[in-house]
């Protein structure tokens, strides 16, 4: 079974912008491409940090001057203030940048976007220089795998591998991502453990357990009466 990886989903090549791109040129360049960032490189292609549309809007959030200084303005604020005034990337860009690398596995990609608060990972090679960049719904590309390469990979991975049964043994169904797995084998730990691999198929939304088991292997044995 293939364990996907950031590499799989990735999107390549990398629109990006210098250090000294101009505002202007960064907002046509997102405009021109249809997206919502931008890495920031320099000469070498490695990653300094990244341009967003929220790093951008902060020259529009101050442009009324409504907006006054505080006294004990906090960091965030003033870093917002800082962007406002900003003209080039290197001015504008959130940094340093979050990355991956391509052999990253999307789960931990994930997990660092949701940590770290951030909605995309450029992707760096082992010289930090810029190979690509994945997005939130670039991991989500997992789950349009068919049903029938679930299944396989189901079959593969639990009837042969974990339970050690022929198909037809251990029925195996999957309706949009679902897998339902029916039938009887001999050890509780067995089914509980074939249950846990399947969740872990790339793709797997769910898995309805219907296994049944003939004895109880996790149960504490009982002592009998002196």
């Amino acid at each position: 079974m293939k364990r996907w990886r950031v590499r799989d989903v990735m999107t390549e090549p990398v629109v990006s912008v210098g250090d000294d791109t101009p505002y202007r040129e960064i907002v046509d360049t997102l405009a021109e491409h249809g997206i919502s960032a931008v890495p920031v490189v320099d000469s070498f292609d490695r990653v300094h940090g990244v341009v967003s549309e929220s790093d951008l809007l902060h020259k529009v959030e101050f442009s009324d001057g409504a907006v006054e200084p505080r006294l004990f303005e906090g960091r965030r604020r003033r870093a917002a203030r800082t962007k406002a005034a900003g003209a080039v990337a290197r001015d504008l860009m959130s940094a340093p940048a979050i990355t991956a690398m391509p052999d990253t596995p999307i789960a931990v990609a994930a997990r660092r976007m949701e940590s770290e608060q951030v909605t995309r990972l450029p992707v760096v090679n082992e010289l930090g220089r810029l190979v690509g960049i994945v997005t939130r719904g670039d991991l989500l590309r997992v789950f349009r795998r068919s049903d029938a390469e679930i299944r396989r990979d189901v079959v593969d991975e639990v009837l042969r591998k974990v339970l050690s049964v022929e198909p037809g043994t251990i029925r195996v169904m999957v309706h949009k991502g679902v897998v339902t797995i029916e039938g009887r084998v001999d050890r509780r730990s067995a089914a509980a453990l074939a249950i846990r691999v399947s969740h872990t198929i790339p793709g797997v939304v769910g898995v309805v357990d219907k296994l049944e088991h003939r004895y109880d292997d996790t149960a504490a044995p009982t002592r009998s009466a002196a």
